[in-house]
């Protein structure tokens, strides 16, 4: 049974940091791009940051470059996503997203930035 299971979400002050992690099974972990996309109250879902199977390459959103890092463990089959400098407009629930062959989505983790 393939899961995908986000954690470490939650409330922060503006210009805070929160660090996102993502636990798969049940699938080639190692093998699969990797990435975080978030869905705020009204808007589309967005791609937030995504990483190569071996780690090597990564993208971000423009609206995060230089705040969020994305990093993997395949030894953990976990990816994280490092977030600094949080905005009350990073306000979303984060999901994650694994794709090799197949493409499979975690629940998301909701993440509210507020004083």
């Amino acid at each position: 049974q393939v899961q995908l299971v986000e954690s470490g979400g939650g409330l922060v002050q503006p210009g805070g940091s929160l660090t996102l992690s993502c636990a798969g099974s049940g699938f080639t972990f190692s093998r699969s791009a990797m990435s975080w996309y978030r869905q705020a109250p009204g808007k589309e879902r967005e791609l937030v940051a995504s990483i190569a199977s071996t780690g090597g390459n990564t993208n971000y959103a423009n609206s995060v470059n230089g705040r969020f890092t994305i990093t993997r463990d395949n030894s953990k089959n976990t990816v994280y996503l490092q977030m600094n400098s949080l905005m009350p407009e990073d306000t979303a629930v984060f999901v994650c997203n694994a794709r090799w062959l197949l493409e499979y989505w975690g629940r998301g983790t909701q993440v509210t930035v507020s004083s």
